[in-house]
């Protein structure tokens, strides 16, 4: 999904050309935006869903939950699809996200800012068209309430869903859990790409191409210990995807 302005259509491009590299067999891949200039011709589009919730609420992740909506809802889509947030930077192969216990419902990153409180991040998460509808529509109906409650909307999911499944923890990390070092060692050393990490996501700040280029936006008083050296892999992983992409034969 992409609205506003955080992100252009080359995070887009991205990521389409990261998922093709990474996925076997035939592809659909959509997008749910408000702008569809400067996106690829591969990439099938559809007017991002609104969501019937006050502002700035209807702006934030919270405008995600509509990908739960049944599926005359949701443009007569069915079936599991896969979600990836924008701004995730794809290392391996995705074929596991989508033959990964099957019969389940919603599978979901964990969010490994709140290590063992069992919350899910959903920059990552496969879910089945409509089977989990009551998560959006609990919220529409109890908005004020559940608003007032849960400070985002990946632990309403988390603590509303009726099972909760996450990935093999090895599959999904944080850019900055697993790849920056502590403090102090950041000043001297890069960020580390995973070994076995399929993917490594980047809520906040840094996005990925302020990590490229060795920025970590934050307050200069918070300089002495948000700092990060440029990241060249993720270049690489991008310039990597666009090659192949390059030279795969037309599908």
């Amino acid at each position: 999904m992409k609205w506003g302005q955080l992100y252009g259509p080359e995070y887009v491009n991205r990521l389409y050309a990261m998922v093709r590299a990474n996925v076997s067999g035939p592809l659909r891949f959509v997008c749910l935006t408000d702008e569809r200039a400067g996106i690829r011709p591969e990439v099938e589009c559809h007017d991002c869903p609104e969501i019937a919730l006050p502002a700035p609420y209807n702006r934030r992740g919270w405008r995600k939950l509509t990908t739960y909506a049944a599926s005359e809802q949701l443009f007569g889509f069915s079936g599991q699809w896969l979600f990836l947030d924008l701004d995730v930077v794809i290392l391996g192969s995705l074929d596991d996200f989508f033959s990964y216990q099957p019969e389940k419902s919603f599978v979901v990153m964990r969010n490994w800012t709140q290590p063992g409180r069992n919350i899910g991040n959903t920059s990552v998460y496969r879910f089945t068209v409509g089977a989990d509808e009551y998560l959006l529509s609990r919220l529409l109906a109890e908005q004020d309430a559940i608003l007032a409650t849960f400070r985002n909307s990946q632990t309403y999911i988390s603590r509303t869903v009726r099972e909760l499944v996450f990935w093999p923890d090895a599959w999904c990390v944080l850019f900055k859990t697993h790849c920056v070092p502590p403090w102090p060692l950041r000043f001297w050393q890069t960020p580390q790409r995973p070994a076995e990490a399929r993917l490594v996501a980047f809520p906040g700040v840094p996005n990925p191409h302020e990590a490229v280029d060795g920025r970590w936006p934050a307050p200069a008083w918070k300089k002495c210990y948000k700092f990060i050296r440029p990241v060249p892999w993720i270049g690489d992983t991008w310039a990597g995807a666009e090659a192949a992409l390059a030279e795969r034969p037309l599908d």
